[in-house]
């Protein structure tokens, strides 16, 4: 079961929460947060943008955008975040706030990894090399296990095939494993090339129920709350 599903939707509502935050007007929704992304995604290919998180409140939309360059998506002064926001209003028709969350280790992000791949393979990157590069810079940052798996007409062969690079452990029977998942395609001159990767960063117990950022901002809430009740004692 764990060898076919995706990772990450097989471990939603277990270890990992979900990339969009609302409640109703589920056709509407689902249509704007996908134009939203595949804008955004095409807005930012030079800023090594992971994951885009959007999360609604009433006529406000938060976009929080993971990255590991925000000083690039930023700009000086914020000048670069406003000219999305507007970009972005005119999309929607809607109230747009902007969150970046900066990702301080790249190479344990499977998102990532899969673009640095597919980028190198464009740029006409010997695959082997590529791929090593990558398995030695997650171990080095302390990944318990990496698994890429590339398939296409690989260095221009005749016959498209698979190959699969494995160093560690990567434990997808077991959903407390913490295990990130991507995949990314590279255009080259003799076709696409396929890129899946995955990422283990340990064992997770108890449940986690959103990201990092949705749980500071909830703890934030909450404590929030706690001071109010305190006042009213």
């Amino acid at each position: 079961m764990g060898h076919k599903v995706n990772t990450l939707s097989n471990r939603l509502g277990l270890i990992f929460g979900w990339q969009s935050l609302w409640s109703n007007n589920y056709p509407e929704r689902i249509k704007e947060d996908f134009k939203l992304r595949k804008y955004l995604e095409n807005r930012l290919a030079k800023y090594n943008v992971s994951r885009i998180y959007i999360e609604r409140n009433l006529n406000r939309v938060n976009i929080t955008i993971s990255t590991s360059r925000p000083a690039m998506i930023i700009g000086k002064g914020g000048e670069e975040v406003e000219k999305l926001k507007k970009e972005l209003k005119v999309l929607t028709k809607k109230v747009i706030q902007i969150n970046i969350f900066e990702i301080k280790n790249p190479e344990l992000d499977a998102v990532l990894v899969a673009k640095t791949i597919a980028r190198k393979l464009e740029n006409k990157f010997s695959y082997k090399k590529a791929i090593k590069i990558c398995l030695a810079a997650a171990l080095r940052f302390n990944a318990e296990g990496i698994k890429i798996k590339i398939s296409g007409r690989l260095n221009g062969a005749e016959m498209a095939r698979t190959e699969t690079y494995k160093e560690g452990r990567i434990p997808l029977s077991t959903f407390r494993a913490d295990i990130d998942y991507s995949m990314a395609e590279a255009h080259t001159n003799y076709g696409i090339i396929g890129i899946k990767v995955w990422i283990m960063k340990g064992e997770i117990y108890g449940k986690k129920d959103m990201y990092n950022f949705f749980k500071l901002r909830s703890k934030k809430k909450n404590s929030y709350k706690e001071k109010k009740r305190r006042n009213r004692i």
